[in-house]
C-alpha cells in the first residue's frame, strides 16, 4: 500500500494471485481498492479459477482504517495456512486471541463493510465497521457444513497507535467469513469414515459397515493432514450417535509429526502418539482401513498406510485388502437394474450394459401374475419386494425362478392411491423399509429380512408426512421426502437402534436435516454414492431440474446431470461408474458418463438394488 492520507487516488493490488499458464507459474494483481471512498463488499474469485492461489499482501504503512478492513478480508480469502499475513491486520492482542479455525461463515457474495455511524470516530483514533451480508451457510470447528439463511452483521473495531500512528483491529468476531465463490476455490468437500454401530450385527465375525462423515477442508493447504486429524478428533456431532471409530480415545498425530506426504510407491507412514500402541492387529487394520477409505480421493495417491506408534510399526494396510477389513458400500457393483415393464411385472437388464430388451425378473414377482406400481430388489440381489399397482398390498418374494408369491406381507388402508404405500427400500441387513400415507394413520414401518409383523419406527420431530424413503447402503441414514403445506422436501435422518434381550428392537429415525433447503418441490431422489443423492425438484416459481447434493445440504465439486423433462423417478448405483437411470416422459432412460440421456425402453420404477 505505503500511501499515506495525502495521496488519495492511488490504488494498489489488495492480494496476489499465482496460477499455472503452460507451465509457467503466473503472479497478478488483484480486487484493486481505491485509497478514498466507500468502502465496498470484497469481490470474490470466480469459481472456474480453480488453479488460482491467492496470496495476502500485508498491511501498507499509514493505510487508513478502511484498507485495513478491506485488506483483512482479503487475506481470508488467502492460502495462507496459518493466517499470518491477516494477523498483522490485528493488534498484537487481538491476533493471540483470534481463532479463525473454530468457525466459517459462507456468504452469496464477499462481505460488505461500511464505518459505524455518521463519519465514525477516525479522529478520535477508533473507528467500527460493520460487516454486511446474506448467509449461505455456516462451517463449524469440526469442519461440519451446515445451510444458513438470513443476513449476516457483525463489528470489527479499530484503534490508531498512539506511537507509531498505524491503524490496526483490536476486536473481531470469532472465525472467518467470506463469499461463495471464494468459499468454493478455498475448500473441498472429502469424506472421512467410520464404522456403523447400531446396524443389526450378523455374528462376531461380520465385516464392519463404512459410513461417510463428509466435511469441508481447504483445499491448498495440507489437506491430507487435515483430513488426518480430522478423522483421528472424532466424527461430526450429526452422526456420532450412529458410528463409532476404531481408534482408541485419545489418539492423535505424534507430536512433531508434520505434514503426511506418502512416498514415491504410495506408501503414507502415519506416527500415531502411545494412546494407540499396543492395539491388536484386527483393530489396527481396521483404523487403516478408516484413513485408507478417507485418503482415496485427495492427491497425490495412497495405495498403502503404515501405522507407527512408539516408535515402532503396529501394522500396514493396503487399498485392495481394506475392503477386506471392512465393507465400503459404494464399492459393491449390482448385476442387474431392474424396472416395471408395460406388463407390470418385474423386469431386469445387466447393470452398466448397452442392452436394451429386459428379461422377466426370476421368481414371482418377474413371472406371476401380480401387476405391480413400484419395486424394490434386496442389496444381495437374493429377493424383491413389489407394491401393487393400487398401491395397497406389499409383497415379497424370492429371485429363485418358480417360487410363489404368497400373500401380502403388509396392506394399507388408504382410500386412494397416493394415499397408501411408497416404494419400499432395503437396508444393509435385509430389513424392509416402507411408509404407509394413509392420512388418519402415516407410519413408516421396518419389515426385518422381508416379513414377520412390521415394526412401526418412531420418528420425533417429523413435521410432515413420508412420500418416499430410501435407506443409505450403510444402514445408519435415512433419506425421506416429506410434505407439508404442499412443500415436498428431502430430509436425511439417522437411524437409531435399542435392542433388548427377548424384546422386539425399537427403532427410530432423529436428527432430521434438510438437504435441499432451496427446493420446495422435490418429486424423485436416489442415493448416488456415499454421502451424495440425486435429486429432481424445482425452486420456488422455477423449473423442474435435476442435481446432486451432499447429506450436508452442500453442492458437490461435480457438474449436475443433463436435463431432463418430465422425471417421475430416479435411481443411481453406489458405483458412480453406472450410469443414472430415470423414468421419463420418454419411458426409461440413462445417463452414461460423458454421453446424454439414451432411451432403453418403456417402463416404469427403475431401481438398483437397495
Amino acid at each position: 500500500m505505503g500511501a499515506d492520507r495525502e495521496r488519495r487516488g492511488r490504488r494498489r493490488p489488495a492480494r496476489v494471485m499465482a496460477y499455472a499458464a503452460g507451465g509457467v507459474l503466473v503472479l497478478a494483481g488483484c480486487a484493486s481498492m481505491p485509497d478514498n471512498g466507500d468502502l465496498r463488499s470484497v469481490e470474490s474469485t470466480p469459481r472456474q479459477d480453480t488453479q488460482v492461489r491467492v496470496f495476502a499482501v500485508p498491511p501498507g504503512e499509514d493505510a487508513p482504517p478502511s484498507e485495513i478492513v478491506q485488506g483483512f478480508l482479503e487475506a481470508l480469502t488467502s492460502d495462507d495456512p496459518q493466517y499470518k499475513t491477516a494477523r498483522q491486520y490485528l493488534t498484537g492482542e487481538a491476533a493471540k486471541t483470534w481463532r479463525p479455525e473454530v468457525y466459517t461463515t459462507v456468504l452469496t457474495d464477499g462481505p460488505g463493510a461500511k464505518p459505524e455511524g455518521p463519519g465514525g470516530r477516525e479522529d478520535a483514533g477508533e473507528i467500527s465497521y460493520v460487516l454486511t451480508g446474506t448467509k449461505v451457510a455456516t462451517v463449524d470447528a469440526q469442519q461440519s457444513y451446515t445451510p444458513a439463511t438470513g443476513t449476516y452483521g457483525r463489528t470489527v473495531h479499530l484503534t490508531q497507535d498512539e506511537k507509531s500512528g498505524q491503524w490496526r483491529i483490536d476486536a473481531l468476531p470469532q472465525g472467518v467469513v467470506m463469499g461463495q465463490s471464494d468459499f468454493q476455490r478455498n475448500y473441498m468437500s472429502v469424506s472421512k469414515y467410520y464404522f456403523a454401530s447400531n446396524t443389526v450385527a450378523a455374528g462376531a465375525e461380520s465385516q464392519p459397515t463404512a459410513v461417510a462423515d463428509p466435511v469441508y477442508v481447504r483445499r491448498r493447504v495440507d489437506p491430507m493432514t487435515q483430513m488426518v486429524r480430522s478423522l483421528l478428533s472424532g466424527p461430526t456431532r450429526w452422526l456420532d450417535p450412529v458410528v463409532r471409530s476404531s481408534f482408541p480415545t485419545g489418539t492423535a498425530l505424534a507430536k512433531g509429526a508434520g505434514a503426511l506426504t506418502p512416498d514415491d510407491r504410495s506408501l503414507l507412514t502415519v506416527p500415531l502418539n502411545d494412546k494407540a500402541a499396543g492395539i491388536g492387529t484386527n483393530r489396527c487394520e481396521e483404523m487403516a482401513a478408516q484413513l485408507l477409505f478417507t485418503l482415496r480421493s485427495l492427491s497425490p495417491a495412497v495405495d498403502e498406510v503404515e501405522l507407527r506408534a512408539g516408535g515402532t510399526e503396529l501394522c500396514s494396510l493396503t487399498q485392495a485388502a481394506a475392503e477386506t477389513a471392512a465393507s465400503r458400500s459404494a464399492a459393491r457393483h449390482p448385476d442387474y437394474l431392474y424396472f416395471v415393464d408395460g406388463k407390470d411385472r418385474l423386469v431386469r437388464i445387466p447393470a452398466g450394459s448397452s442392452e436394451t430388451k429386459p428379461d422377466p425378473a426370476p421368481g414371482a414377482l418377474g413371472e406371476g401374475d401380480t401387476a405391480l406400481r413400484s419395486v424394490a430388489v434386496s442389496r444381495d440381489e437374493h429377493t424383491a419386494a413389489g407394491v401393487s399397482l393400487d398401491g395397497r398390498s406389499l409383497y415379497v418374494g424370492s429371485l429363485v425362478s418358480g417360487g410363489s408369491l404368497g400373500e401380502p406381507v403388509l396392506r394399507s388402508q388408504g382410500r386412494s392411491e397416493s394415499d397408501r404405500l411408497t416404494t419400499p427400500s432395503w437396508d444393509a441387513d435385509d430389513g424392509l423399509w416402507v411408509a404407509d400415507r394413509n392420512p388418519r394413520d402415516p407410519r413408516l414401518l421396518l419389515l426385518e429380512d422381508g416379513k414377520g409383523e412390521p415394526l412401526e419406527v418412531r420418528t420425533p420431530h417429523l413435521d410432515g408426512r413420508i412420500q418416499s424413503v430410501r435407506v443409505a447402503a450403510d444402514g445408519v441414514r435415512i433419506a425421506l421426502v416429506v410434505e407439508k403445506g404442499g412443500k415436498k422436501t428431502l430430509l436425511i435422518g439417522l437411524i437409531e437402534r435399542e435392542e433388548k434381550p427377548g424384546e422386539q428392537p425399537a427403532v427410530r429415525v432423529v436428527e432430521l436435516r434438510s438437504a435441499t433447503p432451496e427446493l420446495e418441490e422435490v418429486t424423485a431422489m436416489s442415493w448416488a454414492g456415499d454421502s451424495r443423492l440425486v435429486v429432481v425438484g424445482r425452486e420456488h416459481g422455477g423449473v423442474e431440474q435435476m442435481r446432486y447434493v451432499q447429506v450436508d445440504g452442500s453442492t458437490p465439486d461435480a457438474p449436475a446431470p443433463a436435463a431432463l423433462t418430465g422425471v417421475k423417478e430416479v435411481t443411481a448405483a453406489q458405483d458412480d461408474g453406472l450410469p443414472l437411470v430415470a423414468n421419463s416422459v420418454d419411458g426409461i432412460v440413462r445417463l452414461p458418463t460423458g454421453a446424454q440421456w439414451q432411451k432403453v425402453t418403456q417402463g416404469t420404477a427403475p431401481v438398483y438394488p437397495g
